[in-house]
């Protein structure tokens, strides 16, 4: 499980920060930033990829009551221009400066961290050791799927509330079958090579909002 253990011996206040969504077709890249209270950390906080849904709800609405959060979102638009690395750089700065508050040190997942004027170290697998970390992945985890949720109602074909648009079969035979959505990243192989049929008919892809 993890534990406080790195962010007690750092500059307070000290911010996790983890990203959901660098591996899916579709739907943006989010970063969250999180500083724990110093008393009242709710109990359970573990890797969000290791909690059940409702697990990972209710201590995401746990967070945002008792821990400071920030949130950034990169659009699939601009990860098909900055690639998904530098997306996700992005998307961890925005969340970090989303905090309102300048952190003493950030711990970043991973073994990369962006360009930035913070203290900060990152942790391979920061989620399952630094409950900093492990509480922003859940707060990236939660926020992201209910984007690809809303995103499901506009584009049923794709199955995104179930697969939250990773590559899996049955989102690979909607892709190949209806073609690209503006939510696809079309720098992403399995997108570009999609190509959207003729005879499809425009009231298949309605506006997304």
């Amino acid at each position: 499980m993890p534990s406080l253990r790195h962010e007690k011996l750092l500059l307070a206040p000290v911010a996790g920060v983890d990203e959901a969504g660098r591996g899916p077709l579709a739907g943006p890249v989010v970063a969250a930033a999180v500083i724990l209270p110093a008393k009242g950390i709710p109990r359970g906080i573990d890797d969000s990829k290791k909690l059940p849904a409702k697990e990972r709800e209710r201590l995401a609405a746990r967070l945002r009551g008792c821990a400071i959060v920030g949130v950034g979102i990169v659009e699939p638009d601009e990860i098909d221009r900055l690639n998904i690395y530098w997306a996700t750089m992005k998307a961890m700065t925005l969340a970090v400066d989303a905090l309102g508050i300048a952190p003493g040190h950030v711990l970043v997942d991973g073994n990369r961290s962006p360009r930035w004027n913070h203290a900060c170290t990152p942790i391979v697998k920061g989620d399952s050791i630094s409950l900093s970390i492990a509480a922003a992945s859940i707060i990236a985890k939660t926020t992201r799927d209910a984007i690809m949720i809303a995103a499901a109602d506009t584009w049923p074909a794709y199955n995104w509330h179930s697969n939250k648009g990773y590559g899996c079969a049955h989102h690979l035979r909607a892709l190949r079958e209806h073609g690209p959505t503006p939510l696809h990243r079309r720098s992403f192989a399995p997108v570009a090579q999609a190509e959207l049929p003729l005879s499809m008919p425009h009231e298949s892809f309605p506006p997304h909002h």
